[in-house]
């Protein structure tokens, strides 16, 4: 299969806009640099051409930039198959991100807000090969972080979430306390 290296700059880069989308779409892996859109593109026409499902592998260490890059590869489906829906998928299939995060992202020496899970995505399409729905299942969960952190690490964030929010009434019943007291740091 086809191999993409990407490197995380760790800033934004004018190279992920509407444009170079649109660039991308319908050009023949090769005929243009390697972009995280010409995968797309290869995998949206070998899907449209062989009516056969597709994979993406997204594949690094922590602050690679996988999760930016899956992204990308959403919004590059959404724009070319011209999706009946005004919102961008990306932005449905990562509305439940920030509880995704809470629960399954911690702090790491390498990244203050690292994926300690695997996400598997799943877009399905129509047979106008239009965006219908997405599916996202989480796995390998480190459960090791709940008991134990390296040194210069945390817990997941909900821990701290939560201890952040003992004083709301809603959270009385629990008696948390500050996260130092709950030996959380």
């Amino acid at each position: 299969g086809i191999i993409l290296v990407a490197i995380n700059p760790y800033k934004q880069l004018p190279i992920y806009g509407d444009a170079i989308i649109h660039a991308y779409s319908g050009q023949n892996m090769g005929d243009m640099d390697p972009h995280i859109f010409a995968v797309a593109e290869e995998a949206y026409k070998q899907m449209a051409r062989n009516n056969k499902n597709q994979s993406i592998i997204v594949s690094g260490e922590s602050g690679a930039g996988k999760t930016v890059s899956a992204r990308y590869t959403m919004r590059y489906f959404a724009t070319v198959s011209k999706s009946s829906s005004n919102a961008h998928v990306e932005d449905k299939v990562l509305a439940s991100n920030p509880i995704t995060e809470a629960v399954g992202n911690a702090k790491t020496t390498r990244n203050d807000n690292s994926s300690r899970f695997g996400k598997y995505t799943e877009i399905s399409f129509d047979q106008s090969y239009q965006i219908i729905g997405a599916n996202m299942r989480t796995y390998l969960l480190e459960k090791s972080r709940v008991v134990f952190q390296v040194e210069n690490e945390r817990n997941y964030h909900i821990f701290y979430q939560l201890c952040a929010s003992a004083k709301q009434p809603e959270y009385e019943h629990l008696k948390l306390g500050r996260s130092q007291e709950n030996n959380l740091l």
